[in-house]
């Protein structure tokens, strides 16, 4: 008789040792498949890797508590795959073809016995997914089966396989799994966005970007809406937000619509792992200009960074939406502006990333449009942004601020009717390598507080902060302002320059003082110049 080896079960996993353990995974497919590729099986590697771990857990709880109220094994057994237990406490379905012990057994494949198929790992690891989509109603056609074709080698897909059992989520003690395995997914999206480059650009937004605009705009309750939403970081960063103010994330519905089918399942995974529920994000991908798939539904609260400068777009010139004029066929950023303002409901309000040159651009009618989306009053804010802050790309970006109701009321105590606040942040943010800046908890704070304060909001009040101009940083401009420049909307139009600080010294001190300094500074230079030649000539002598 062979008695099985086993094994104790792992730890759980701190973050440092998931992000090494798996960004090591991504190295050893690196090599043979393209950024985008292993990006993709990487992270369905990662999501299944993290239900499976979440449900092993589960089912030794349930197991634990029927034991503890005295069933024996066979009632246990009778009851251990009840769905609810498992669904009620946010838990994946996973049946035992999908279970990671199973993988591991056959990380280099199953062997052709009692007549059974050979199966390579690759395809053992797409029925899995195929088992998990089945089981789960809300992952019904997200998840990749990409892991059985011929551009992936198996050899390194088994090795990837024992890789991860090294790994584990652990829903105890100081790790949540459901934190955890998010964090390590916006991890591993925003590395994957720095190695692919300018593409990366289409499904990730920087994490500080994100936090602007939920700082901004305060989403707490209602619809909210991204019409290209990427990989779902603003979704994400919207239930960040209302924990942090002790909200409850159910008083949220989300809803969102991406056109490319690999970033629209990694979406869905994203929500997926975060317990937010990702039915809003429709049955599948699509053009949100050839078809909104959320037709009728105004939203609340809508959040995007669209893809800039697009030339190629499905264009239709009795679009209803086009209410302040058609967008020129070259280019789409005043359509996703115009669609974006086409779904506000009542009071709602929108956060826009965009290129700068949409704050002041005259081609093709784009200023005509904006001067009649000023003169709506539709426009609160516009926030220029620093350098740098998208690997994706180099072209400087801005943020539009819409409030469809800016009266006196909920929103704010201030009515700001007929004003629009300009901020010029570009001096902000800190560099994190040579090649990009990030805008740190702090600067976000300031330009959330300057906003709230300016509309007087609730939070502004709660803080004691009261809104001034300050050359250089802030100012609210009229209507009338705005008009005389030709509706420009680039801030440093409006905040002017910073002010100088006085020193109290008298300009003829000053410029005796410097001078004196200065001769000083050549006497120095003369004689350590004099030093240089002696020591020079000893040496050749």
């Amino acid at each position: 008789m062979v008695t099985k080896k086993t094994t104790a079960p792992l730890a759980p996993s701190t973050m440092k040792e998931l992000r090494d353990t798996l960004w090591k995974a991504a190295d050893k497919l690196r090599g043979s498949l393209s950024a985008n590729q292993y990006k993709d099986v990487i992270l369905g590697l990662v999501f299944l890797k993290y239900v499976s771990d979440a449900y092993d857990e589960r089912r030794a709880a349930i197991r634990e508590e029927l034991a503890a109220d005295g069933l024996d094994d066979d009632q246990i057994a009778d009851l251990i795959d009840d769905p609810e237990e498992y669904q009620g406490y946010g838990v994946f379905l996973v049946p035992p073809v999908a279970r990671w012990t199973y993988l591991a057994e056959n990380a280099k494949g199953t062997s052709a016995l009692s007549g059974a198929q050979e199966q390579t790992i690759g395809q053992l690891i797409d029925d899995a997914m195929d088992a998990v989509m089945n089981a789960n109603k809300s992952l019904q056609g997200t998840l990749p089966r990409i892991y059985n074709r011929d551009s992936v080698d198996q050899r390194r897909l088994g090795e990837l396989v024992d890789l991860f059992n090294s790994a584990r989520f652990s829903r105890q003690g100081e790790y949540r799994a459901r934190d955890l395995m998010g964090e390590v997914y916006e991890y591993f999206l925003g590395n994957f966005a720095r190695a692919e480059g300018k593409r990366g650009g289409e499904f990730f937004t920087p994490p500080s970007v994100v936090r602007v605009l939920v700082e901004v705009l305060e989403p707490t309750r209602g619809r909210v809406y991204d019409p290209c939403c990427g990989s779902g970081g603003m979704f994400v960063q919207t239930e960040k937000f209302i924990y942090e103010h002790n909200g409850d994330p159910k008083d949220v519905s989300v809803y969102g619509q991406e056109s490319i089918e690999e970033t629209w399942r990694m979406a869905k995974m994203n929500l997926a792992i975060h317990g937010i529920d990702n039915n809003g994000l429709g049955a599948r991908w699509g053009d949100t200009f050839a078809r909104d798939q959320h037709a009728g539904i105004q939203m609340d609260f809508v959040l995007a960074n669209p893809p800039f400068n697009i030339k190629d777009w499905t264009r239709r010139e009795d679009d209803p939406r086009w209410r302040f004029g058609v967008p020129p066929a070259r280019n789409a950023n005043y359509a996703w502006i115009q669609h974006i303002l086409s779904k506000l409901a009542p009071g709602g309000k929108a956060g826009v990333v965009m290129a700068n040159g949409s704050m002041s651009s005259n081609t093709g009618g784009e200023g005509d449009i904006r001067a009649q989306i000023v003169e709506a009053d539709l426009v609160s804010c516009m926030i220029a942004l620093p350098t740098q802050l998208f690997r994706s790309t180099g072209i400087p970006v801005c943020l539009w601020i819409f409030a469809k109701d800016k009266t006196a009321g909920v929103q704010g105590s201030v009515d700001r009717s007929g004003e629009v606040l300009f901020i010029d942040a570009r001096e902000m943010g800190y560099m994190v390598d040579r090649a990009e800046r990030a805008l740190s908890i702090e600067d976000v704070v300031r330009i959330g507080d300057v906003y709230h304060a300016w509309r007087g909001s609730e939070s502004a009040e709660a803080k004691g902060v009261a809104y001034d101009n300050v050359p250089g940083f802030c100012k609210s401009a009229t209507l009338a302002e705005i008009k005389s420049v030709g509706y420009a909307l680039t801030p440093g139009r409006y905040v002017g320059t910073p002010d100088v600080v006085d020193d109290g010294e008298p300009l003829e001190e000053k410029i005796s003082r410097l001078k004196g300094e200065l001769f000083a500074a050549f006497d120095e230079s003369a004689r350590l110049e004099q030093i240089v030649r002696q020591q020079l000539e000893r040496v050749n002598g």
